[in-house]
Protein backbone atom coordinates (compact mmCIF):
# COMPACT_ATOMS: atom_id res chain seq x y z
CA UNK A 1 0.00 0.00 0.00
CA UNK A 2 1.19 3.37 -0.82
CA UNK A 3 2.60 5.85 1.30
CA UNK A 4 1.02 9.93 0.98
CA UNK A 5 2.41 12.99 2.74
CA UNK A 6 0.18 15.88 3.15
CA UNK A 7 1.76 18.88 3.64
CA UNK A 8 0.25 22.31 5.19
CA UNK A 9 0.73 25.15 7.84
CA UNK A 10 -0.84 23.40 10.65
CA UNK A 11 -4.44 21.43 11.45
CA UNK A 12 -5.34 24.49 13.27
CA UNK A 13 -9.30 24.77 11.89
CA UNK A 14 -9.95 26.18 9.10
CA UNK A 15 -11.43 25.04 5.60
CA UNK A 16 -8.00 23.34 4.06
CA UNK A 17 -7.03 21.65 7.10
CA UNK A 18 -10.60 20.00 7.56
CA UNK A 19 -10.12 18.35 4.34
CA UNK A 20 -6.73 17.53 4.99
CA UNK A 21 -7.67 15.65 8.28
CA UNK A 22 -10.86 13.74 7.10
CA UNK A 23 -8.56 12.88 3.52
CA UNK A 24 -5.68 11.49 6.23
CA UNK A 25 -8.37 9.70 8.15
CA UNK A 26 -10.17 7.59 5.21
CA UNK A 27 -7.01 6.71 3.63
CA UNK A 28 -5.11 5.37 7.03
CA UNK A 29 -8.62 3.36 7.48
CA UNK A 30 -8.24 2.15 4.25
CA UNK A 31 -5.08 0.54 4.76
CA UNK A 32 -2.71 3.66 3.36
CA UNK A 33 0.43 5.16 5.29
CA UNK A 34 -0.32 8.89 6.07
CA UNK A 35 1.40 11.32 7.38
CA UNK A 36 0.93 15.13 7.64
CA UNK A 37 3.95 17.21 7.74
CA UNK A 38 3.16 20.78 9.45
CA UNK A 39 5.54 23.69 10.18
CA UNK A 40 3.77 24.46 13.40
CA UNK A 41 1.22 23.27 15.41
CA UNK A 42 -1.66 25.46 16.45
CA UNK A 43 -3.92 25.63 19.46
CA UNK A 44 -7.33 24.21 18.13
CA UNK A 45 -6.41 21.68 16.22
CA UNK A 46 -8.36 19.03 13.90
CA UNK A 47 -7.73 15.55 15.68
CA UNK A 48 -6.31 12.77 13.37
CA UNK A 49 -6.69 9.27 13.26
CA UNK A 50 -4.05 7.45 15.44
CA UNK A 51 -2.86 5.81 12.32
CA UNK A 52 -1.97 9.06 11.01
CA UNK A 53 1.54 10.65 11.37
CA UNK A 54 2.70 14.03 12.73
CA UNK A 55 6.02 15.47 11.66
CA UNK A 56 7.43 18.44 12.52
CA UNK A 57 9.01 20.40 9.29
CA UNK A 58 9.18 23.60 10.25
CA UNK A 59 11.11 25.79 11.93
CA UNK A 60 13.60 25.10 14.74
CA UNK A 61 14.86 26.68 17.89
CA UNK A 62 16.55 30.50 17.36
CA UNK A 63 15.57 30.01 13.14
CA UNK A 64 12.93 33.08 14.23
CA UNK A 65 15.52 35.39 14.55
CA UNK A 66 16.98 35.06 11.16
CA UNK A 67 16.30 36.98 8.04
CA UNK A 68 12.85 35.71 6.21
CA UNK A 69 14.82 34.69 2.64
CA UNK A 70 16.51 32.55 5.32
CA UNK A 71 13.67 31.46 6.83
CA UNK A 72 12.30 30.03 3.54
CA UNK A 73 15.56 28.64 2.50
CA UNK A 74 15.23 26.37 5.72
CA UNK A 75 11.22 25.79 5.39
CA UNK A 76 12.55 24.12 1.92
CA UNK A 77 15.64 22.06 3.28
CA UNK A 78 13.59 20.38 6.62
CA UNK A 79 10.38 19.75 4.29
CA UNK A 80 13.56 17.94 1.33
CA UNK A 81 15.44 15.99 4.57
CA UNK A 82 11.96 14.67 5.41
CA UNK A 83 10.96 13.56 1.64
CA UNK A 84 14.46 12.22 1.44
CA UNK A 85 13.72 10.02 4.55
CA UNK A 86 10.29 9.14 4.37
CA UNK A 87 10.61 8.67 0.44
CA UNK A 88 6.81 8.85 0.42
CA UNK A 89 5.00 7.65 -2.88
CA UNK A 90 3.31 11.04 -3.28
CA UNK A 91 3.33 14.99 -1.67
CA UNK A 92 0.36 16.38 -1.63
CA UNK A 93 0.55 20.06 -0.32
CA UNK A 94 -2.70 22.15 0.21
CA UNK A 95 -2.34 26.45 -0.57
CA UNK A 96 0.00 28.60 -1.34
CA UNK A 97 3.08 28.53 0.64
CA UNK A 98 2.65 24.91 1.16
CA UNK A 99 3.01 24.43 -2.61
CA UNK A 100 5.64 26.38 -3.20
CA UNK A 101 7.57 24.90 -0.58
CA UNK A 102 6.74 21.67 -2.14
CA UNK A 103 7.38 21.64 -5.57
CA UNK A 104 10.59 23.35 -4.40
CA UNK A 105 11.68 21.02 -1.84
CA UNK A 106 10.87 17.73 -4.22
CA UNK A 107 13.20 19.18 -7.23
CA UNK A 108 14.82 16.02 -8.30
CA UNK A 109 13.68 13.46 -6.04
CA UNK A 110 11.14 11.92 -8.18
CA UNK A 111 8.30 12.11 -6.08
CA UNK A 112 5.13 13.27 -7.68
CA UNK A 113 3.73 16.08 -6.28
CA UNK A 114 -0.33 16.81 -6.43
CA UNK A 115 -1.01 20.36 -5.60
CA UNK A 116 -4.11 21.36 -4.20
CA UNK A 117 -5.37 25.31 -4.57
CA UNK A 118 -7.81 26.06 -2.38
CA UNK A 119 -8.93 29.99 -3.05
CA UNK A 120 -9.60 32.35 -5.76
CA UNK A 121 -6.04 31.81 -7.70
CA UNK A 122 -7.31 35.24 -9.40
CA UNK A 123 -7.26 37.37 -5.91
CA UNK A 124 -4.29 35.39 -4.09
CA UNK A 125 -2.00 34.00 -6.70
CA UNK A 126 -1.54 37.50 -9.24
CA UNK A 127 1.26 39.15 -6.95
CA UNK A 128 4.73 39.48 -8.47
CA UNK A 129 6.31 36.97 -6.18
CA UNK A 130 3.75 34.46 -7.07
CA UNK A 131 4.08 35.15 -11.08
CA UNK A 132 8.08 34.51 -10.68
CA UNK A 133 7.24 31.20 -8.26
CA UNK A 134 4.45 30.05 -10.45
CA UNK A 135 6.44 30.06 -13.78
CA UNK A 136 9.28 28.39 -12.46
CA UNK A 137 7.48 25.89 -9.92
CA UNK A 138 4.12 24.92 -11.62
CA UNK A 139 4.95 23.21 -14.56
CA UNK A 140 6.60 20.46 -12.27
CA UNK A 141 3.67 19.70 -10.70
CA UNK A 142 2.11 15.93 -11.57
CA UNK A 143 -1.25 17.14 -10.84
CA UNK A 144 -3.41 19.91 -9.22
CA UNK A 145 -6.67 19.73 -7.25
CA UNK A 146 -9.37 22.28 -7.80
CA UNK A 147 -12.59 23.07 -6.55
CA UNK A 148 -14.34 25.05 -9.48
CA UNK A 149 -13.89 25.30 -12.96
CA UNK A 150 -13.19 28.94 -12.61
CA UNK A 151 -10.20 28.59 -10.66
CA UNK A 152 -8.52 25.50 -12.96
CA UNK A 153 -9.57 27.75 -16.05
CA UNK A 154 -7.29 30.60 -14.44
CA UNK A 155 -4.55 28.01 -13.66
CA UNK A 156 -4.84 25.99 -16.61
CA UNK A 157 -1.86 27.42 -19.12
CA UNK A 158 0.48 27.66 -16.03
CA UNK A 159 0.50 23.66 -15.27
CA UNK A 160 2.47 21.19 -16.56
CA UNK A 161 0.30 18.03 -15.19
CA UNK A 162 -3.14 16.83 -14.93
CA UNK A 163 -6.23 18.45 -13.05
CA UNK A 164 -9.07 17.33 -11.47
CA UNK A 165 -12.31 19.06 -10.03
CA UNK A 166 -13.23 17.84 -6.74
CA UNK A 167 -15.45 18.97 -4.02
CA UNK A 168 -15.08 19.35 -0.54
CA UNK A 169 -16.75 16.45 1.44
CA UNK A 170 -19.09 17.04 3.77
CA UNK A 171 -18.62 16.22 7.23
CA UNK A 172 -20.88 13.09 8.04
CA UNK A 173 -22.82 14.76 11.00
CA UNK A 174 -24.51 17.04 8.60
CA UNK A 175 -25.79 13.62 6.47
CA UNK A 176 -29.00 12.17 7.64
CA UNK A 177 -30.23 15.03 9.97
CA UNK A 178 -33.59 14.67 10.81
CA UNK A 179 -35.75 16.93 9.04
CA UNK A 180 -37.50 19.41 11.63
CA UNK A 181 -41.17 19.23 11.84
CA UNK A 182 -41.72 22.80 11.55
CA UNK A 183 -39.03 25.66 10.66
CA UNK A 184 -38.21 28.17 13.14
CA UNK A 185 -38.55 31.97 12.42
CA UNK A 186 -34.55 32.54 12.29
CA UNK A 187 -32.21 33.51 9.48
CA UNK A 188 -28.71 31.81 10.50
CA UNK A 189 -24.61 31.73 9.06
CA UNK A 190 -22.23 30.19 9.47
CA UNK A 191 -18.27 31.08 9.52
CA UNK A 192 -16.13 33.03 10.60
CA UNK A 193 -16.35 36.50 11.73
CA UNK A 194 -14.02 37.90 9.03
CA UNK A 195 -13.88 40.61 6.32
CA UNK A 196 -14.13 38.85 3.34
CA UNK A 197 -17.78 37.00 4.36
CA UNK A 198 -19.08 40.53 4.49
CA UNK A 199 -21.50 39.99 7.38
CA UNK A 200 -21.60 43.49 7.35
CA UNK A 201 -24.34 43.61 4.44
CA UNK A 202 -25.97 41.06 5.70
CA UNK A 203 -26.64 42.77 9.24
CA UNK A 204 -27.86 45.77 6.72
CA UNK A 205 -29.90 43.95 4.80
CA UNK A 206 -31.79 42.19 7.89
CA UNK A 207 -32.23 45.43 9.44
CA UNK A 208 -34.23 46.10 6.87
CA UNK A 209 -36.09 42.36 6.40
CA UNK A 210 -37.06 42.65 10.12
CA UNK A 211 -39.04 45.99 8.95
CA UNK A 212 -41.32 44.10 7.14
CA UNK A 213 -40.86 40.78 8.95
CA UNK A 214 -40.37 41.54 12.62
CA UNK A 215 -41.39 38.10 14.16
CA UNK A 216 -37.88 36.90 12.33
CA UNK A 217 -34.56 37.10 14.06
CA UNK A 218 -30.63 36.70 12.90
CA UNK A 219 -28.22 34.51 14.12
CA UNK A 220 -24.76 34.22 12.92
CA UNK A 221 -22.57 31.46 14.29
CA UNK A 222 -18.84 31.76 14.21
CA UNK A 223 -15.63 32.10 15.85
CA UNK A 224 -13.98 35.82 15.66
CA UNK A 225 -11.07 36.20 13.39
CA UNK A 226 -9.89 38.80 15.22
CA UNK A 227 -9.40 41.21 12.09
CA UNK A 228 -11.91 43.91 13.42
CA UNK A 229 -14.91 42.18 11.91
CA UNK A 230 -16.90 41.37 15.30
CA UNK A 231 -16.26 45.15 16.75
CA UNK A 232 -17.71 46.24 13.12
CA UNK A 233 -20.69 43.72 13.23
CA UNK A 234 -21.50 44.54 17.33
CA UNK A 235 -21.15 48.21 16.16
CA UNK A 236 -23.64 48.01 13.55
CA UNK A 237 -26.15 46.07 15.95
CA UNK A 238 -25.66 48.58 17.83
CA UNK A 239 -26.31 51.91 15.80
CA UNK A 240 -29.58 50.05 14.40
CA UNK A 241 -30.43 49.27 18.45
CA UNK A 242 -31.04 45.47 16.64
CA UNK A 243 -29.49 43.92 19.84
CA UNK A 244 -32.87 41.71 20.42
CA UNK A 245 -33.46 40.43 16.73
CA UNK A 246 -29.69 40.10 15.47
CA UNK A 247 -27.52 37.76 17.40
CA UNK A 248 -23.95 36.83 17.04
CA UNK A 249 -23.49 33.24 18.56
CA UNK A 250 -19.95 32.17 18.62
CA UNK A 251 -18.18 29.02 17.35
CA UNK A 252 -19.95 26.35 17.96
CA UNK A 253 -19.33 22.33 17.64
CA UNK A 254 -23.28 21.35 16.73
CA UNK A 255 -23.91 23.79 13.91
CA UNK A 256 -25.96 20.41 12.54
CA UNK A 257 -28.28 20.72 15.26
CA UNK A 258 -28.52 24.35 15.67
CA UNK A 259 -28.91 25.61 11.84
CA UNK A 260 -31.21 22.00 11.03
CA UNK A 261 -34.89 23.75 11.86
CA UNK A 262 -33.86 27.69 10.51
CA UNK A 263 -35.55 28.84 8.22
CA UNK A 264 -33.42 29.85 5.93
CA UNK A 265 -29.67 29.90 5.23
CA UNK A 266 -27.66 33.04 4.49
CA UNK A 267 -24.29 32.99 3.04
CA UNK A 268 -23.03 36.85 1.87
CA UNK A 269 -19.36 36.36 1.14
CA UNK A 270 -17.14 38.55 -1.58
CA UNK A 271 -15.29 35.76 -2.49
CA UNK A 272 -14.22 31.91 -1.34
CA UNK A 273 -13.14 29.00 -2.99
CA UNK A 274 -15.58 26.14 -2.04
CA UNK A 275 -17.02 27.18 1.39
CA UNK A 276 -18.04 24.12 3.70
CA UNK A 277 -20.49 26.15 5.40
CA UNK A 278 -22.80 26.18 2.23
CA UNK A 279 -21.96 22.73 1.63
CA UNK A 280 -23.43 22.09 5.12
CA UNK A 281 -26.04 23.96 4.56
CA UNK A 282 -27.21 22.56 1.87
CA UNK A 283 -26.64 18.94 3.31
CA UNK A 284 -29.45 19.86 5.91
CA UNK A 285 -31.71 20.91 3.59
CA UNK A 286 -32.04 24.13 4.21
CA UNK A 287 -33.73 26.99 1.54
CA UNK A 288 -30.47 29.32 0.90
CA UNK A 289 -29.60 32.79 -0.93
CA UNK A 290 -26.11 32.85 -1.55
CA UNK A 291 -23.35 35.48 -3.15
CA UNK A 292 -22.28 33.91 -6.61
CA UNK A 293 -19.13 34.78 -5.57
CA UNK A 294 -15.34 34.31 -7.28
CA UNK A 295 -14.00 31.76 -7.74
CA UNK A 296 -17.02 29.98 -8.70
CA UNK A 297 -17.80 27.74 -5.32
CA UNK A 298 -21.70 28.67 -4.88
CA UNK A 299 -22.45 28.09 -8.85
CA UNK A 300 -20.64 25.24 -8.65
CA UNK A 301 -23.06 23.39 -6.41
CA UNK A 302 -25.84 25.56 -6.83
CA UNK A 303 -28.15 26.55 -9.42
CA UNK A 304 -30.42 29.34 -8.93
CA UNK A 305 -33.70 28.90 -8.40
CA UNK A 306 -33.17 24.90 -8.48
CA UNK A 307 -31.87 24.43 -5.34
CA UNK A 308 -31.16 27.74 -3.87
CA UNK A 309 -31.00 31.37 -4.69
CA UNK A 310 -27.64 33.55 -6.55
CA UNK A 311 -27.53 36.82 -6.39
CA UNK A 312 -24.23 39.18 -7.28
CA UNK A 313 -21.54 40.26 -4.78
CA UNK A 314 -21.74 43.02 -2.77
CA UNK A 315 -25.20 43.48 -3.78
CA UNK A 316 -27.75 44.32 -0.36
CA UNK A 317 -31.05 45.07 -1.82
CA UNK A 318 -30.87 41.75 -3.63
CA UNK A 319 -29.88 39.90 -0.55
CA UNK A 320 -32.54 41.87 1.33
CA UNK A 321 -35.23 40.27 -1.71
CA UNK A 322 -33.64 37.28 -1.46
CA UNK A 323 -34.36 36.47 2.35
CA UNK A 324 -37.72 38.20 1.83
CA UNK A 325 -38.53 35.65 -0.83
CA UNK A 326 -37.55 32.93 0.64
CA UNK A 327 -39.92 33.86 4.19
CA UNK A 328 -42.55 34.87 1.95
CA UNK A 329 -42.97 32.07 -0.14
CA UNK A 330 -42.52 28.86 1.92
CA UNK A 331 -43.49 26.28 -0.74
CA UNK A 332 -40.21 27.77 -3.06
CA UNK A 333 -38.37 27.59 0.47
CA UNK A 334 -38.94 24.23 0.91
CA UNK A 335 -38.30 23.23 -2.74
CA UNK A 336 -34.96 24.72 -2.82
CA UNK A 337 -34.17 23.27 0.62
CA UNK A 338 -35.05 19.80 -1.10
CA UNK A 339 -33.25 19.82 -3.76
CA UNK A 340 -29.89 21.57 -2.14
CA UNK A 341 -29.91 18.34 -0.01
CA UNK A 342 -29.25 16.07 -2.90
CA UNK A 343 -25.47 17.73 -2.63
CA UNK A 344 -25.25 14.67 -0.24
CA UNK A 345 -25.39 12.84 -3.26
CA UNK A 346 -22.01 14.26 -4.84
CA UNK A 347 -20.26 15.38 -1.87
CA UNK A 348 -20.40 12.92 0.73
CA UNK A 349 -17.43 11.31 2.34
CA UNK A 350 -16.80 8.06 0.58
CA UNK A 351 -17.62 9.73 -2.84
CA UNK A 352 -15.12 12.39 -2.35
CA UNK A 353 -12.57 9.87 -0.90
CA UNK A 354 -12.69 7.56 -3.79
CA UNK A 355 -12.18 10.63 -6.42
CA UNK A 356 -8.75 11.48 -4.48
CA UNK A 357 -7.71 7.90 -3.99
CA UNK A 358 -8.37 7.31 -7.93
CA UNK A 359 -6.21 10.48 -8.72
CA UNK A 360 -3.85 9.89 -6.44
CA UNK A 361 -3.27 6.22 -7.70
CA UNK A 362 -3.22 7.49 -11.12
CA UNK A 363 0.00 9.83 -10.39
CA UNK A 364 1.87 7.21 -8.80
CA UNK A 365 1.43 4.56 -11.62
CA UNK A 366 2.66 7.41 -14.12
CA UNK A 367 5.89 7.89 -12.57
CA UNK A 368 6.25 4.23 -11.90
CA UNK A 369 5.88 3.61 -15.68
CA UNK A 370 7.96 7.02 -16.12
CA UNK A 371 10.93 5.41 -13.90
Amino acid sequence: MKKIAFHLNCLEQGGAERVVTNLANQFADNGYEVIIATEWYGKDEFQTDPRVRRVHVGLREGDEKKHRLVQFLLRVKYLRRFLVEEKPDILIPFAKKAIYRGLTAAYFTKIPVLISIRTDPALHYVGRSDKIQIRFLFKRANGCVFQTEDARDFMASKLGGSSRIILNPINPKYIGVPEPGKRTKTVVQSGRLVDFKNQPMLIEAFVEVHKKHPAYDLKIYGGDSFDGTKEILESLIGENKAGDYIHLMGASDSLEKDLVDAALFAFTSDWEGLPNALLEAMALGLPIVATDCPCGGPRTVMEHEVNGLLIPIKDKQALEEGINRLIEDPELAERLGREAARIKERANADVIFAQWRDYIEELCDEKTVMD
